[in-house]
């Protein structure tokens, strides 16, 4: 798998994070989304990074026209996934959604292709279990920013194959990552300790303990953190933090996991971090501005 030919199933952030990745490491990258306008701002997510780039001067604009020669927009999703070696699927933290797509996929994908999710908590083998290949199916936990995130988190479950996690490991150091390894429960490592850390700073925002930049700042400085978790859930999504807690709540039948009371207001009123501009901080001005809450 040399010269690897990759889909990227689902165009948002993650998504287009993860095409791109796979586009600068030289392979044929397909990416896909069901809905046209996504795909679109997906693209134009990885045109403006690259301009950033060229602009900062970090990459070149030959570099950039050689990546766009690997990169591709489908619309279809047979067409996106044919002849491919690796499909990595980023689509919303819904069971049911991801074991439709993965259903299709098993159709679709060569039978010698792996299939990797993108899941920040959800059971691998829950997904893996509605296909014909369990053993070629893995976890892949990329962070976001993926371009600039160094770790891929790699998640095995009991059907698994050691091929598939070499593969997958030699996928993730071709693409700049340092891979761990983890087994199948409920939120990993790396989820089960970032949401309940920023649940905790959101209820002792809700306490007022300390305003959001000063509890920032106290993990910041004092652990040497490069983002405080109240600006790390901004910009992972209060949504996605708060459906993860909701299923390791439900996982370890625990409800301390649930999401404070101010994360679930704060979804339902559509402040959902950096993406929408708003969440705990203030995000429209381009810049993190404390708000009230």
């Amino acid at each position: 798998m040399s010269n690897r030919t990759v889909a990227v199933i689902g165009a948002g952030t993650m998504g287009a994070g993860i095409a791109q990745i796979c586009a600068q490491a030289g392979w044929e990258t397909r990416l896909f989304d069901v809905f046209p306008e996504g795909l679109e701002a997906g693209m134009g997510r990885i045109d403006a990074f690259w301009d950033k780039g060229i602009a900062r001067g970090k990459t070149t604009s030959e570099q950039k026209a050689e990546w766009e020669k690997n990169l591709s927009a489908c619309s279809d999703l047979a067409g996106a996934v044919a002849d491919v070696d690796l499909v990595i699927e980023a689509v919303p933290e819904i069971l049911d959604l991801k074991q439709q797509i993965f259903a299709q996929l098993d159709q679709l994908a060569p039978p010698n292709a792996i299939l990797g999710t993108n899941t920040s908590g959800l059971k691998i083998s829950d997904i893996a279990g509605v296909t014909s290949r369990p053993e070629m199916v893995i976890g892949m936990h990329f962070f976001n920013p993926v371009p600039i995130m160094k770790l891929l988190e790699l998640v095995r479950h009991d059907q698994i194959s050691d091929s598939t996690i070499e593969i997958a490991q030699e996928v993730g150091a071709e693409m700049g990552k340092s891979c761990i390894l983890v087994n199948d429960v409920p939120g990993f490592a790396t989820s089960r300790l970032g949401v309940v850390l920023g649940n905790e700073a959101i209820r002792m925002l809700a306490d007022g303990v300390a305003s959001a930049t000063d509890i920032d700042t106290a993990m910041r400085l004092g652990y040497k953190h490069p983002m405080g978790p109240l600006e790390l859930s901004d910009l992972v999504g209060l949504d996605v933090r708060r459906d993860i807690l909701n299923n390791l709540a439900e996982a370890f039948d625990d409800d301390s996991y649930r999401p404070h009371p101010l994360l679930n207001q704060l979804v339902e009123a559509g402040s959902l971090g950096k993406k929408t501009n708003m969440g705990i901080y203030d995000w429209s001005s381009g810049e993190k501005v404390e708000r009230e809450l």
